[in-house]
């Protein structure tokens, strides 16, 4: 009778609640609040691909309001969250009735780093609106325009002082080195209908699991726009779909045309169009057990009718269309990724991660005939390590020489020249231990080692022509030994003070703290 009540109860507060079928913010750490419940067995909870719903999140939470194993901290932060994901939350305006509603909050931050690699002042300013239209619909938009001040700046693609932070497309003259402007830009439109969505947007599209970064998708590119769909017809399998339009940054000489100026250089600019078209399922074998796999494309010029249809297969369209062509044609990729929780080990996460450029299966030990470019990761999560409320992880991550890299620059693995995926970049490994604990409720503080190794590039022809294929690590080029610490405190919902120290070694030490409202 007690379970019949309960069951009750939260299906009339599921009925009360407004659906939010808009995207969160990636960042947030809701995010991993609902990973600990997930990874301890208390919610089912797929955080496969990002960003996810306020609604997948609200649901999360609103089931786990009726959970008694929580602890005082957990049970303390569960209440800290739901009213975050109500509509009684205060905000600068908010307005609603049967068919629009609309949310609006202002986005302030402010930061100070300093040390020997970086030395600046940041600030920004912007708002984040949100709501729905109809039954159907939901928006979401945020805008902040954000200044960094100071003497010295990282403007290196790809560095490894910037490792898995999102890259920038700055508003001014990158040599400029004592300001850099740039925007931080997040919108989509989505439709909801019966188990899925579609929605038109630009964000941080990530897929799969990494600490430090992702192998398939992370979050290192600059926003790109979109359009995807989420469709889930049982509750064991999942579809996602994704086109996303991607910057090449490479100039289209063919097509640049003169224009009648005295003020600017008399000709008009043309990237080559560059596209990536992506889908994946995730299928729930049994309770915490996850398998998914999927296919990438990265082609250029023009769009393609095949690649906006998400039930094709693309390498075999590329084929089909570009007869075989090597010059024709387009860069494929296959991944997939096994994941657990609280199932090999209680209140625990394992997974493992395979992505596939380029293989030779049928010579895949053979060293003079071989063509593995690939990369894997694989990684545990503990929680409860020791004392209540620390978790620990181990990560390692290893790419093959070549991965995310084409004989076409327009078709690397890559938007605005930043990888999509692992941000360390081709023919490198990255071994990381972690240490997340949390004394007091919203107080966060989070210890990384991480020891990376990069080998050399190796040019084209090694790509192409080298029998046997360049080895991995043939010697070591570069090697880094970092250690992070982060503390952070959610004062009020969205409003966080944090500090951060990271030593690169050699000297090389860096400082931030500052404080930030509405992201």
């Amino acid at each position: 009778m007690k379970k019949i009540i309960i069951a009750l109860l939260f299906l009339s507060l599921l009925n009360t609640l407004k659906a939010q079928q808009v995207y969160e913010r990636n960042s947030l750490e809701v995010h991993q609040f609902l990973a600990t419940m997930s990874q301890k067995g208390y919610v089912e909870w797929n955080d496969l691909i990002f960003p996810i719903t306020k609604e997948k999140i609200q649901k999360a939470l609103v089931k786990l309001q009726y959970f008694k194993a929580l602890n005082h901290l957990e049970q303390h932060e569960l209440d800290f969250y739901l009213k975050e994901y109500n509509k009684e939350r205060n905000k600068l305006y908010y307005k609603t009735d049967s068919n629009f509603s609309i949310h609006l909050d202002p986005i302030i931050t402010a930061n100070i780093v300093s040390g020997s690699i970086k030395n600046y002042t940041e600030r920004s300013v912007g708002v984040s609106a949100w709501g729905s239209i109809g039954k159907k619909f939901g928006y979401q938009f945020s805008f902040h325009d954000i200044n960094q001040n100071g003497s010295q700046f990282d403007t290196v693609i790809n560095s490894i002082f910037q490792e898995a932070n999102r890259g920038i497309v700055t508003l001014n003259d990158p040599n400029v080195k004592r300001q850099v402007n740039f925007t931080d830009l997040r919108a989509s439109l989505m439709y909801a209908f019966k188990n899925g969505t579609i929605s038109v947007g630009q964000d941080a599209l990530t897929w799969g699991y990494g600490e430090n970064g992702q192998l398939v998708l992370s979050n290192k590119a600059p926003f790109y726009p979109y359009i995807r769909l989420d469709y889930q017809p049982f509750n064991w399998f999942t579809f996602n779909y994704t086109h996303a339009f991607l910057q090449s940054e490479i100039i289209d000489s063919a097509n640049i045309y003169p224009i009648p100026s005295r003020v600017f250089p008399a000709s008009r600019e043309v990237f080559i169009k560059k596209y990536m078209a992506s889908h994946s399922i995730d299928i729930r074998l049994k309770k915490g057990l996850h398998l998914s796999f999927g296919e990438s494309i990265i082609y250029n010029d023009q769009l393609q009718l095949g690649y906006l249809l998400p039930i094709m297969f693309f390498k075999g369209y590329d084929n089909m269309i570009n007869k075989g062509i090597i010059q024709a044609g387009s860069n494929g990729q296959f991944f997939g990724q096994l994941n657990t929780k609280n199932l090999i080990l209680k209140k625990s996460q394992f997974y493992a991660t395979l992505f596939i450029d380029e293989i030779r299966l049928a010579s895949i030990l053979n060293p003079e005939k071989s063509r593995n470019q690939v990369g894997f990761n694989f990684g545990v999560v503990k929680q409860d390590f020791l004392v209540p409320n620390l978790i620990a992880g181990f990560e390692y991550t290893r790419l093959n020489p070549f991965l995310y890299r084409n004989f076409l620059p327009a078709q690397n693995y890559t938007s605005n020249r930043y990888v999509l995926g692992d941000w360390i970049g081709q023919n490198s490994d990255k071994l990381l231990v972690f240490l997340k604990y949390s004394p007091l409720p919203r107080l966060k503080t989070y210890l990384r080692y991480q020891k990376l190794r990069n080998g050399p590039e190796g040019s084209m022809n090694d790509q192409y022509f080298g029998k046997p294929q360049m080895r991995f690590m043939n010697y070591v080029q570069m090697e880094q030994n970092t250690l992070f610490f982060k503390a952070s405190y959610e004062y009020k919902n969205r409003l966080l003070l944090n500090f951060s120290f990271n030593d690169y070694g050699l000297a090389n030490k860096q400082y931030s703290i500052g404080l930030s409202y509405g992201l």
